[in-house]
């Protein structure tokens, strides 16, 4: 299948496509000028509501459940129980197996363990490995109002916009199983500000959430989403479990009119790199592993060219 060798070897590899011609862009074949075209997704923020709906819900839920002992959801999001289910964040599971590797307790780990990382993996492995971070993250929401504020002050010009490499999260997320590794403990969890937050909602703020704060003071004026984009580990290792993940966002480029609005609002711009014109390799792109399925885009395209589909059903459905 196709998504095997964009694994492999990645669509940027590829012969890009001829680009379209004027009269092949979508407003142009509807009989529309370019504006009425375009302002059919103003204003639209569908898939935002919903995942803030969801998200809101979920983080209560751990409220709920804690306050009036019912024990529906138990827990923080570095560890929870759901109905008795046990589900395990990915990473600090990553670090107690390197951990256990060196010091050979890992045959010893309990059941509950490995039911709440496996049930983890497979969950997020089907709907797309970093949808935790747009659908659950508590961080992620307030880093998205954070963003708000930063393209405030950058159309205002008070301040500069900044950028990383986007690779350095790798060296964060070695970094940080090198620390679990040298010190036998969850090093990581001290500075997580998805767990900090979550521990706070539910059980009531402390002095980490400084840390948190702080955080997301320097989102705003310094580097826009710092933490998500060049730091978290946590996001790292969902996107590993996205990457084969069968659900993405999927782009037809025949319904694209390249106004590149979606990756405006991408929470991971770099994933929509086939939208600017001339730069598809394929009728049909699906985002990869960094993609968040937060379906901003899908709200900010007029053309419809961008959906949340399962991939490469579009060439198991023709043969």
């Amino acid at each position: 299948m196709a998504f095997i060798y964009d694994f492999l070897h990645g669509d940027k590899r590829r012969k890009p496509l001829p680009a379209k011609k004027k009269d092949e862009l979508p407003h142009v074949r509807l009989g529309m000028t370019y504006k009425e075209w375009h302002d059919q997704a103003k204003g639209r923020h569908t898939w935002r509501n919903r995942r803030w709906a969801f998200l809101i819900f979920i983080n209560l839920l751990f409220v709920v459940s804690f306050t009036f002992d019912l024990g529906l959801l138990e827990g923080s999001l570095s560890g929870s129980r759901l109905l008795g289910l046990y589900l395990m964040d990915p990473f600090n599971s990553t670090q107690e197996l390197a951990i256990g590797a060196t010091k050979g307790y890992i045959p010893h780990l309990t059941t509950n363990f490995w039911t709440g990382f496996i049930t983890i993996l497979v969950f997020y492995w089907l709907v797309g490995g970093r949808a935790f971070c747009s659908w659950v993250c508590p961080y992620h929401f307030f880093a998205e109002w954070g963003e708000k504020f930063h393209d405030y002050w950058i159309k205002k010009r008070k301040i500069k916009e900044k950028t990383y490499d986007i690779t350095v999260k790798y060296v964060f997320w070695i970094g940080f199983i090198l620390l679990a590794l040298l010190t036998g403990e969850l090093v990581f969890e001290n500075l997580n500000p998805v767990g900090i937050l979550s521990r706070s909602i539910i059980y009531g703020p402390g002095l980490a959430l400084i840390w948190v704060v702080a955080l997301l003071a320097y989102e705003v004026i310094g580097v826009k989403r710092f933490w998500c984009r060049y730091v978290c580990p946590i996001g790292v290792t969902y996107s590993f479990i996205g990457e084969l993940s069968p659900i993405n966002i999927k782009f037809e480029l025949d319904k694209c009119g390249h106004c590149r609005d979606c990756q405006d609002v991408c929470l991971v711009p770099h994933e929509l790199w086939f939208v600017k014109k001339g730069a598809a390799t394929r009728e049909v792109h699906y985002t990869g592993g960094d993609c968040t399925k937060c379906g901003l885009c899908i709200d900010a395209c007029p053309g419809g060219s961008l959906s949340y589909g399962i991939r490469d059903s579009d060439l198991i459905f023709k043969s």
